[in-house]
């Protein structure tokens, strides 16, 4: 019997049992006890402990670290099912409370263990096995780790301060409502609901809607750019002033164990491939029928009316393509849905975008996506999936290197999507359908590779801004130099979109994380490239790769496959087959 797939909401049940308060107290009373069980060992913590000692208290961090994600995953997945619900809003403020308190309770652990002489530290981390390369990365940030006094400073702080103003711009800004004329009829709109039409064939619709959504955001602004302006100046007291990092880029870096100068070259390159991009637009608006885009019209689809895909079609589409790769990466995704971890509703309050939250190793993680039937929607569930496996792969991993660093994290889910296009494009043998599907990858590839390096750029410039004293009308004027230099002349540009700025989450919540998306986009073009040559021969690699988690150093990781990211012809070599994918599209 065939399953059905049907739009609903998930269940958290595999975290929290319900009634959840029970277990929550259960858990935060064994969370104490392993607390306590290392703060007795304090004492003995010096060169000399023995490595059987040493691998102990590292199992009890380990236990401790599986309880706090354990929590911290059912209070945030909570929240973002309805960000407007007060008692789940509450839960995750105390729980973000007890998981800090302890945190800082046991931070003399990791401190201790940076500070340690090198003989020492290199003793244990050989006799440490899988976790190895999580020590070496602990012993990275030596240089910029403050005395215990300090650190519990910061935490207990960011948690009432920085941390709380960036959740102040998730709840205004989920609560935003969006009011457009669609077929004579005016809807009240979620953001997400409002997003779909950013991509219809109507150029009428699609200018409203960009309009719509400035408009809102520009009726923040003073509210939004302030909280930006807070975010950078925190940024910058601990990063520069009390971390000495070189740069505010170089803390993000450095968490993603990547080298500044790979990552200098890596937006060098993008930056230096920005007229293909323009190429594609002038050739778009020919198909368009045009003599050059407006900035509304980047996501235009070729076709005259968008086709919707209902849910379960979607999700047959997607269980098909990851079929056709392995199945058994498609028993892993079946998991998903048969354990109720996915999201997919479309409701007020909501957490808007989508996201995949791996909680634990050998726990099936959740999705969430806002599924409006759109060919855009069936890429994002696929590329939501795709983060899925990923986390699923690496399950055999420690809870304290289970995740991917940044850049490697979007590997599988990018990697996924392609999966699908390469199956559509493979299946149909229709001119236009072939021309819509090649415009929507070259699309996406805007989106995640030119724009998100664009992204990035300007978090360079806005922080410099900022940190010297600049307004916040410094800043626009930056973005929107931003926006004419990622475009040239390709398109048309209006001053409304000097304030686009303030509608971009990443830049509040995680700065300089935009990188990774153009890092493991151009990744995977080579990745895919590789797929296209050896077929079923590669999977075994590819797997390995994503089983790798967070247990090795990415440039390890990807050495297993041939590539060298310090490597400027690695990353052209991203841009190259996108030269193809436009000539193929010219040629069409």
């Amino acid at each position: 019997m065939m399953a059905t797939y049907t739009q609903s909401r998930w269940s958290l049940e595999d975290l929290l049992p319900s009634p959840h308060e029970p277990a929550t107290q259960s858990y935060l009373n064994d969370l104490d006890a392993l607390v306590s069980m290392l703060e007795t060992a304090k004492p003995s913590l010096n060169p000399n402990i023995s490595n059987q000692e040493f691998l102990r208290l590292l199992e009890i961090f380990e236990q401790q670290s599986s309880i706090a994600n354990r929590l911290s995953a059912f209070a945030n997945l909570w929240f973002y099912e309805d960000t407007q619900n007060p008692t789940a809003l509450n839960f995750r403020g105390r729980i973000d409370q007890a998981l800090a308190q302890a945190g800082n309770r046991s931070l003399f652990f990791t401190l201790w263990f940076k500070e340690l002489p090198d003989e020492s530290a290199d003793r244990l981390i050989q006799a440490s096995g899988r976790h190895a390369y999580l020590l070496k990365s602990m012993r990275r940030f030596k240089p910029h780790t403050l005395s215990e006094a300090e650190e519990r400073v910061i935490i207990l702080k960011d948690l009432d301060g920085i941390e709380a103003l960036v959740e102040m711009y998730d709840l205004i800004t989920n609560k935003l409502v969006f009011t457009l004329a669609v077929n004579g009829e005016t809807r009240k709109l979620t953001r997400d609901q409002l997003s779909v039409y950013i991509r219809h064939p109507s150029a009428e619709l699609r200018a409203a809607a960009y309009q719509e959504l400035l408009r809102v955001f520009k009726e923040n602004e003073t509210l939004l750019s302030q909280i930006y302006i807070h975010r950078v100046r925190d940024w910058h007291t601990e990063a520069i002033e009390l971390r000495h990092f070189a740069r505010p880029i170089s803390y993000r870096n450095l968490i993603n164990d990547i080298p500044g100068q790979v990552v200098e070259t890596l937006l060098a390159v993008c930056r230096s491939n920005a007229s293909l991009f323009q190429r594609y637009f002038r050739l778009k608006a020919s198909f368009l029928g045009v003599e050059k885009l407006h900035r509304f019209d980047i996501y235009a689809p070729l076709a005259s009316s968008e086709k919707k895909f209902d849910y379960a079609q979607a999700v047959e589409m997607v269980l098909t393509s990851f079929k056709d790769f392995t199945p058994e990466v498609a028993d892993q995704v079946e998991r998903i849905f048969q354990e109720n971890h996915l999201d997919s509703e479309n409701r007020p309050g909501k957490r808007s975008g989508a996201f995949c939250y791996a909680a634990l190793p050998g726990l099936t993680p959740w999705v969430l996506v806002n599924y409006a039937g759109q060919a855009r929607d069936v890429a994002t569930l696929a590329h939501e999936l795709g983060h899925a496996v990923h986390a699923m792969q690496s399950a055999g991993q420690s809870v304290l290197s289970f995740w991917p660093a940044q850049p490697l994290s979007e590997t599988a889910s990018i990697f996924s999507e392609m999966l699908l296009t390469d199956r559509l494009l493979r299946l149909e043998t229709d001119t236009s359908l072939r021309r819509e599907l090649l415009a929507h990858t070259i699309d996406d590839a805007f989106a995640t590779i030119l724009r998100q390096a664009y992204f990035t750029i300007f978090e360079l410039q806005a922080h410099q801004i900022i940190n010297e004293g600049g307004s916040v009308e410094d800043v626009c004027d930056s973005y929107f130099m931003n926006l004419v230099e990622q475009f040239g002349d390709s398109i048309e540009l209006v001053e409304s979109f000097r304030w686009e700025w303030i509608s971009i989450p990443h830049i509040y919540k995680s700065p300089f994380y935009t990188y990774a998306y153009c890092f493991g986009q151009l990744l995977v073009l080579a990745l895919f490239q590789q797929y296209k040559n050896l077929g079923a021969a590669f999977v075994p690699r590819f797997l390995k790769i994503l089983s790798y988690g967070g247990s090795a150093a990415p440039a390890d990781i990807l050495a297993e496959a041939g590539i060298d990211m310090a490597a400027s012809d690695f990353w052209q070599g991203g841009f190259d087959i996108l030269q193809q994918m436009i000539q193929q599209l010219e040629d069409i």
